[in-house]
């Protein structure tokens, strides 16, 4: 059975619409660079020797995303972006995906974690990302439409 915690690790998601030049904007923050993926990968994801002790999500075909720590929060890079992926020999299918993949990266956060996501937005189309694993209130949930 999944807790909370443990969908928070599989889920990437939030309301999120990412204009032009709200990403200039934080070009100029000195963000790093997204971390993209050029293969779906499974790896074991090491258990932390410094910080809360748990154990990692391992998700299927899937990767974790990278963050870095600013003044005690994780700060995550995530953009979503059309992506090519075959999905049976010579079957090349286009997809929006993030970083580079879909599906998209774990972001592994634990109960206690201050966490800032940055969503980018490079689709032909506005979008919107519903976290799970999170309590939010309903207007920033990304239910498009909606919220």
């Amino acid at each position: 059975m999944m807790n909370r915690r443990q969908l928070l690790g599989v889920g990437a998601a939030g309301a999120a619409l990412v204009s032009s030049q709200a990403w200039g904007k934080t070009t100029n923050m000195g963000l790093p660079e997204a971390a993209q993926m050029d293969t779906a990968a499974t790896a074991i994801t090491p258990r932390p020797s410094t910080g809360p002790d748990y154990t990692p999500v391992v998700t299927l075909n899937g990767w974790t995303l990278p963050y870095r720590m600013n003044n005690g929060v994780k700060e995550f890079h995530l953009v979503a972006e059309p992506v090519e992926r075959e999905l049976a020999d010579g079957m090349i299918a286009h997809l929006w995906g993030y970083n580079g993949q879909s599906t998209g990266p774990t972001i592994e956060a634990v109960e206690g974690d201050r966490v800032r996501i940055y969503v980018t937005n490079k689709l032909p189309e506005h979008t919107t990302v519903h976290w799970h694993g999170m309590i939010l209130p309903s207007g920033m949930d990304g239910v498009g439409g909606l919220s």
